[in-house]
């Protein structure tokens, strides 16, 4: 903490608790190979951002003459490893969560396996994330976990990477090892969809570079791993044009109120706002947006709100509202790429519960397209997905569902895959596009009524004057 802020707690705490309040957050994961250093970074941050309490650090000091991997150094990984099965092996098993903050900005770090048997454990702390912070070993360049960490981080909408080239010091912090590697994952990055790409030549072990400059890499004259994670711009990221509203809870208090309750996922809400109610596409104005502290004259992502609405229409939990001029598909039936967690393969006609942002359904996986080498990026024609392998999939629900391409929207585009038996997530999904047509009877129905809202919809574009009774009756 600087000077400044331990003055403001001093003397007026709760303006810090406001100051603390207001700060952004950012949320972000080290990934890449074993033994990159992906502990002992986040170790580094926590304890040269002052984030240790005194007792922690004792208590690490004391592991790490037991564990002696580090001499007589502190093995900061300890402060993220705390399985048992972790710190005997050396190794991170499952996602670890730390917390920390400095004057710019909050962050919630996840610390994931690096072991390809762990690849689910990886997607699950990538899913919610903005920014991949992939580390390469210096001594080694390249490896094959650093191309698949970086394709399931493009996969799952991470925008922002920091190539942390780690180990510098094993390498006497030679600048021609630094270029080398960049240009070598520059080239292999062109094949994936990543927006922003910083590459930091470090010792995570020594402090290089992490929070503190070097002295010992002068020709870097780039930002510090923490210089990044303070300054790389997010507050773009977020999708504002599409208003997006999963219904959680129908809040009805008393005769005089109801209100429909969740998570604003994207766009901006305002009361008089237009708005669509999915998939049944009835059709009112946003009344108020209500909180606990009073009403809002808007809402943004991430905002929890209950919507009250001029007209009494049906609206219930897994519906969606929607602003009536930009709406997402509905459809049954659509396509997925499916990162497969258990070991019971994935298979073609087994029933499954689905469940799409907050709407609840059961279906199937019809199709596998191609199942794809996460190492070679080449399309594999299977017949089932194993553990751990990524596919693009074609699903068909019992009912219509409401969803964005996972691209354009990470909350409404996402789905998970639950056994039905035992109610444990299996699988994990990024809607790519609707599917269109019917394929047999059973989807007739389903397929009919995406398509009203479809034609509501274009109607409602070219006549703009006419009221919901005129489309009704048209529809008829």
């Amino acid at each position: 903490m600087t000077y400044e802020t331990d003055a403001l707690i001093a003397t007026d705490i709760e303006a810090y608790l406001k100051q603390h309040e207001n700060k952004e957050l950012l949320r972000f994961l080290t990934c890449g190979n074993v033994d990159d250093g992906k502990s002992t970074l986040i170790g580094r941050l926590l304890h040269d951002s002052k984030m240790i309490y005194e007792d922690q650090l004792e208590a690490v000091t004391r592991d790490s003459v037991k564990s002696g991997t580090t001499g007589n150094q502190v093995d900061l990984a300890l402060l993220v490893d705390g399985l048992q099965a972790e710190r005997e092996q050396g190794i991170t098993i499952d996602v670890a969560y730390r917390y920390f903050s400095t004057t710019k900005r909050k962050f919630i770090i996840a610390d994931t396996p690096g072991h390809e048997q762990y690849t689910r454990n990886m997607a699950t702390g990538a899913s919610t994330c903005q920014l991949a912070v992939i580390l390469i070993d210096a001594r080694y360049g390249m490896q094959t976990q650093t191309r698949r960490h970086s394709f399931i981080a493009s996969l799952l909408g991470i925008k922002h990477i920091i190539v942390a080239i780690n180990k510098m010091d094993l390498m006497d912090f030679g600048e021609q090892v630094f270029n080398d590697i960049r240009k070598a994952y520059s080239e292999f990055a062109r094949e994936l969809e990543i927006e922003d790409i910083h590459f930091v030549p470090m010792s995570a072990l020594n402090g290089d570079n992490v929070v503190n400059r070097s002295e010992n890499m002068p020709w870097y004259q780039g930002s510090t791993m923490m210089e990044l994670l303070e300054n790389i711009e997010i507050g773009k990221d977020a999708n504002t044009e599409d208003a997006r509203f999963p219904v959680q809870y129908v809040n009805r208090p008393n005769l005089n109120f109801r209100g429909y309750c969740g998570t604003l996922s994207a766009g901006i809400l305002k009361p008089g706002d237009e708005i669509t109610v999915l998939p049944s596409g009835r059709e009112s104005k946003v009344k108020a947006l209500v909180t606990y502290d009073g009403e809002l004259d808007h809402a943004v992502p991430g905002e929890s709100i209950t919507v009250t609405l001029q007209d009494e229409v049906d609206v219930s939990r897994g519906d969606m509202i929607v602003h009536r001029d930009h709406q997402p598909h509905v459809s049954s039936r659509f396509k997925a790429m499916v990162v497969w967690m258990t070991e019971q393969p994935l298979v073609a006609n087994k029933q499954f519960n689905i469940k799409v942002g907050v709407s609840d359904s059961t279906g199937v996986m019809t199709q596998i397209d191609h199942q794809i080498d996460v190492n070679t990026l080449a399309h594999n024609v299977v017949t089932e997905l194993k553990l751990n392998e990524i596919g693009l999939c074609e699903f068909s629900l019992n009912k219509p569902v409401v969803f964005d391409a996972y691209k354009r929207n990470r909350t409404t585009g996402a789905f998970i895959v639950i056994d039905r038996l035992t109610n444990v997530t299996i699988g994990a999904g990024m809607i790519t596009e609707a599917i269109s047509g019917i394929t047999n009877e059973t989807t007739a129905a389903t397929d009919i009524t995406a398509f009203e809202v479809e034609l509501n919809a274009l109607i409602r574009k070219h006549f703009p004057h006419w009221d919901a009774k005129d489309i009704s009756d048209l529809l008829k």
